[in-house]
């Protein structure tokens, strides 16, 4: 029997892997894919803050941006170079990402198990029982004092949240790694480009993002609205890279996800001796689509209170919903609201004028790490809050 069992082997699960071993605790991690490398399906930008903050090398870094790009609605076409010498932040290989992670877990004493699945667990007073299940059928339990479910929006052992939880808001992406000649790839080179405005994505975004010279993440992602059709999201991206001038070129590689959460974060982090980690309790910001750094901080949070626990300090995750709050701070929790409102409203030319308001007011007065600061950080407060829910339509 091991101490902790990690399903899930993300940013969340193989950064807390390696922190409870580090610790000297027992741990075992496991992962439905047989390759970490399979299945890159985050766009993986970071503000430089992140990079340093997890101690993130080279080697999982696609590429380094100073400047912002943000193209439409129709023809606009604004840009925000940084005068820093420092980057202001950088593109990952998330694939390198989540390889690099579980290495480092393996390396501080953790065990690593690709291709089983968890499909199910027993609670028992003193230990859980998980049921993991291989590609050709196999099945095994695994005894353990804890249970983590680092499965994404899967929430394979938690399940959704209860109703009176808040509801589950969805954001569907679709992502193109592309190669390119170098003509097509320096207009995208050391930027985020952001393509805003209805008649490129209704209710929601698309986006270009460099990686190594020759290598473009192109993707278009919304939040589903179930009260409205939504063509499907290759039907976009087809006329995107047309735009764009990138038709023709070649696709190394086609990938899509989904991000389910919550916005107030309500739901249960705990049920006995299972726990919810990263995005299985909603940490995925809807504003941007980005949980990296968030499903990290997790870990981080969670780390300390899980080693209480196993040395049977009462009471020790009771804090846990409460730490990752603080954590993850009231401007997250106020950026998710404003994802919602934002992205389902974004379907009519008057919701692109609107957008055009406020990004003229952002060209006037905002500089590239000002933009930085309110995309990653959520600083909403500096454009004033009263004003912001006007520029939007809201009220």
């Amino acid at each position: 029997m091991c101490e902790v069992l990690i399903v899930g082997s993300g940013p969340a699960g193989a950064e807390l892997a390696r922190l409870l071993a580090q610790a000297g605790r027992q741990v075992l991690l496991v992962d439905a894919l047989p390759d970490l490398r399979r299945a890159a399906f985050s766009s993986a930008a970071l503000p430089l803050e992140a990079v340093k903050r997890f101690g993130l090398p080279d080697s999982v870094v696609g590429s380094v941006w100073r400047r912002w790009q943000l193209l439409g609605p129709a023809a606009g076409r604004r840009e925000w170079a940084s005068d820093s010498p420092e980057p202001l932040g950088a593109v990952l290989d998330f694939g390198a990402l989540r390889q690099w992670l579980a290495q480092r877990a393996c390396a501080a004493g953790a065990r690593l198990e690709l291709g089983w699945r968890a499909v199910a667990c027993e609670q028992h007073p003193a230990e859980v029982r998980t049921l993991l299940r291989s590609p050709t059928g196999e099945q095994r339990w695994i005894r353990s004092q804890w249970v983590v479910d680092a499965t994404g929006q899967q929430r394979a052992l938690i399940g959704d949240p209860e109703p009176a939880h808040g509801p589950l808001v969805r954001g569907l992406g679709v992502e193109w790694l592309l190669q390119v000649d170098p003509g097509r790839w320096q207009p995208w080179a050391d930027r985020l480009s952001f393509l805003l405005g209805s008649d490129w994505v209704a209710q929601g975004y698309g986006w270009v993002f460099p990686m190594q010279p020759g290598l473009l993440k192109v993707g278009v992602c919304r939040l589903i609205d179930p009260e409205r059709p939504q063509p499907p999201l290759h039907q976009l991206l087809q006329p995107a890279l047309k735009r764009l001038n990138l038709q023709g070129a070649a696709v190394l590689d086609r990938h899509g996800g989904l991000i389910r959460s919550t916005v107030r974060r309500r739901e249960l982090h705990r049920q006995g001796r299972l726990l919810g980690l990263g995005d299985a309790v909603s940490t995925a910001n809807l504003l941007g689509g980005e949980g990296i750094r968030h499903a990290l901080a997790s870990s981080h949070v969670l780390a300390p209170l899980l080693l209480a626990a196993l040395q049977r300090e009462p009471g020790a995750l009771d804090r846990y919903p409460g730490q990752l709050r603080r954590a993850l701070g009231w401007r997250w929790n106020l950026s998710g609201r404003l994802a919602r409102r934002t992205w389902l409203g974004l379907r009519t030319p008057e919701a692109d004028r609107r957008l055009e308001q406020l990004l003229l007011g952002l060209e006037a007065t905002a500089s590239a790490a000002d933009l930085s600061a309110l995309l990653f950080d959520y600083r909403f407060e500096r454009y004033g809050l009263r004003v912001l829910p006007y520029l939007l339509g809201w009220r």
